[in-house]
């Protein structure tokens, strides 16, 4: 809270900080400076216009407007010159303005009558306690501000290229994006870079879908949440007592107890998959693909998941109340036939939420942020079909259940176990809401680090040297306590370089990226060059490179794994450096737009408030995908050079998707 209102209180204030003053000055043969005069607060600075990659905000310039005139050279300091010094917080040499500045960028006059130019040039001024933010200092000129001596350019050439070539150095993608946004995207219903190219993306063989992989992999996670249910001590006993009892209740007719135990295991699923839809009902579709980066519910899960954790642990029980289970077991006595199968299903879903509710939650928390609207339908029949077999089997084969492990202390290690596993997963929509709102409040070496001590505490309680509540005594060491112990451990070990810039492919899908890392030795990353798509085509016709767009989001999870597995390959990083002027947009970025952008979609309105709201339409929209990760490459126009690519970690195939872009650019 205290740093809200120091914030607000410096936004406030900031113009008190630094006092600009614009003008036009004649330089002969045809140009004009536009001078950018700036007094500056005793004992504040502000930053030179070329600041080193990493380092503060420089001082920037950016045109609104500029008709009847076209830059020459880039926006610098004149005059005085900087005052250059380390400094130890970025770990750079950074050039400073104290007491006064004088800032220019030239001017070539193409036509004096229609001369008009207005923008702004931000600065960021800093003193020995805080920064005030980059402000807008806004200025306007038109032909009757010009000096009368101003002659028109002799034979001025003016094209596209040579407009933005000055803006090169301008030292921001900030800057270099409000000029190539006018000059180039006025309006992103129908401007040539936003017009839709799904036709020519369906003749290169369009793809991008990951829908189908992701629910086939929610099923997995559903299925194998249902095989550890099976093991916890609420659902466990109740197997023999289940399966018992459908045999002694038909003792001379053991094909209708085994049907009967059929349909009990049908009663199950049928239950669970109706949650998972209920799920979606009240959600809704639209929602359901909102709360992958929704500070609130990320906030909200990664809370529920640290309570789970805790019941888990045994802190405390989940316990439905009795007398829903109650009313059901009379149910189950009061009726006959199906209906009475299905109340005894019923009746052992309530029973047993105290272990299940927790694997359940955590289930629908990854399903409902998986962006399909069935997502949670899919995990709950995947949950309920491995929670359903067991039942089903032992009636089958009954003789079965004499080799069943018998209850005992084992049960709750197994709790206790997924309690930690509950914990470490919470931190991971701690990470999505930190990014997606850029709180930088769990850096990628503060997650490592909570990791590193949850993994190693588990194998030490693997080992036997802690005891939670509900835990019996370990006489000695089991081998399946002594392996688990080790794989945790190791586990543990193997993340300790990635404090030091590891790229740590294991679980880069869980971490936040290296990029969120302070101390990092690892060269082997691949940077976008800029997360602008109207700034990535000024650069790609700047450097004559094609352009590739990679929509992402920061709670993607196929897209940390194929920046950890794919992008590290030697070939493919030497490509996207060299070959293509990389652009990442993210799609769930929150920062909000200057102004919102109001689009026809479908029918209907949709305003465009955050960045990721306009960059996730773009998508749509240009591309008609709305998965990530999601990559791209085009010509400077805005087509398609080839079939998209979305989630696939085989390296061979990216290097053929990027080198089919590169081979018909250069055609």
């Amino acid at each position: 809270m205290l740093s809200l209102v120091l914030f607000f209180t410096t936004l406030a204030f900031a113009q008190d900080e630094m006092q600009w003053r614009f003008s036009l000055e004649d330089r002969g043969g045809g140009e004009v400076e536009l001078v950018a005069d700036v007094k500056i607060k005793q004992g504040w600075y502000l930053y030179d216009t070329n600041i080193p990659e990493g380092g503060p905000t420089p001082t920037q310039i950016s045109f609104d407007n500029l008709t009847g005139a076209e830059p020459v050279g880039a926006f610098h300091a004149a005059g005085k010159e900087a005052k250059v010094k380390f400094d130890a917080i970025f770990g750079m040499q950074i050039g400073t303005f104290q007491e006064s500045a004088r800032f220019v960028q030239r001017l070539r006059v193409t036509d004096k009558n229609s001369f008009a130019v207005a923008g702004d040039v931000r600065a960021q001024a800093c003193n020995d306690q805080s920064c005030t933010p980059p402000l807008p200092n806004d200025f306007a000129f038109t032909a009757a501000d010009l000096p009368s001596t101003v002659m028109v350019a002799a034979a001025a050439e003016s094209t596209a290229l040579t407009a933005l070539q000055p803006l090169e150095s301008v030292g921001s993608d900030s800057a270099v994006s409000a000029t190539a946004a006018t000059a180039t995207v006025a309006d992103p219903d129908s401007d040539l870079l936003w017009t839709p190219v799904i036709e020519e993306l369906q003749q290169f063989g369009m793809k991008g879908s990951t829908a189908g992989m992701s629910l086939f992999w929610i099923l997995l996670s559903g299925f194998a949440g249902g095989l550890i249910a099976l093991v916890t001590p609420c659902v466990w006993p109740m197997i023999p007592m289940t399966v018992s009892f459908f045999l002694k209740r038909n003792k001379s007719d053991r094909r209708k107890a085994v049907s009967e135990a059929l349909i009990y295991g049908g009663a199950i699923i049928v239950i669970y998959v109706v949650l998972g839809l209920l799920i979606t009902a009240i959600f809704g579709a639209s929602a359901l693909n909102n709360l992958a980066t929704s500070a609130l519910f990320n906030l909200i899960f990664f809370a529920l998941l640290v309570f789970f954790a805790i019941a888990f642990f045994g802190g405390f029980e989940l316990v439905l109340p009795s007398k829903w289970t109650n009313r059901m077991d009379q149910k189950a006595d009061s009726t006959t036939g199906v209906l009475s199968i299905f109340f005894m299903a019923f009746t052992l879903v309530l029973v047993s939420f105290s272990c299940t509710g927790p694997i359940i939650g955590t289930l629908l928390v990854e399903a409902a942020t998986a962006g399909s609207i069935i997502a949670p339908a899919i995990g709950m029949l995947g949950f309920a079909i491995a929670l359903a077999i067991p039942f089903a089997l032992f009636a089958i084969f009954p003789s079965w259940l004499s080799t069943m492990p018998k209850s005992g202390g084992w049960l709750n290690s197994v709790k206790v176990v997924l309690g930690f596993l509950e914990l470490a997963l919470a931190f991971k929509f701690l990470s999505v809401a930190d990014l997606a709102y850029g709180w930088g409040i769990l850096d990628r070496e503060v997650f490592l680090v909570l990791w590193i001590v949850i993994f190693a505490l588990l194998g030490i309680y693997l080992l036997g040297k802690i005891r939670f509540p509900g835990d019996s005594e370990v006489p000695h060491l089991t081998i399946p306590r002594l392996f688990l112990s080790i794989i945790s451990l190791a586990f543990a070990i193997y993340m300790i370089p990635g404090l030091w810039g590891a790229p740590l492919k294991a679980i880069s899908a869980f971490s936040p990226p290296l990029y969120t890392q302070d101390f990092n030795l690892y060269e082997g990353e691949v940077h976008a060059q800029t997360l602008d798509y109207e700034t990535g085509v000024a650069m790609a016709i700047q450097q004559n490179k094609p352009l590739l767009i990679d929509f992402s989001g920061y709670g993607c999870v196929n897209c940390r794994k194929m920046e950890a597995s794919v992008w590290t390959d030697p070939r493919v990083k030497d490509l996207l450096d060299n070959e293509y002027i990389l652009v990442t947009l993210m799609v769930d970025d929150k920062t909000r737009l200057p102004e919102i952008i109001e689009v026809e979609e479908n029918g209907r309105t949709t305003r465009l408030k955050t960045i990721g709201d306009k960059w996730s339409y773009l998508q749509r929209h240009k591309f008609g995908a709305n998965a990530q990760p999601y990559y791209i490459a085009l010509d400077h126009g805005g087509k398609p050079l080839g079939p998209s690519y979305a989630y696939d970690e085989n390296v061979e195939r990216y290097l053929e998707f990027l080198e089919t872009g590169l081979k018909n650019f250069n055609k």
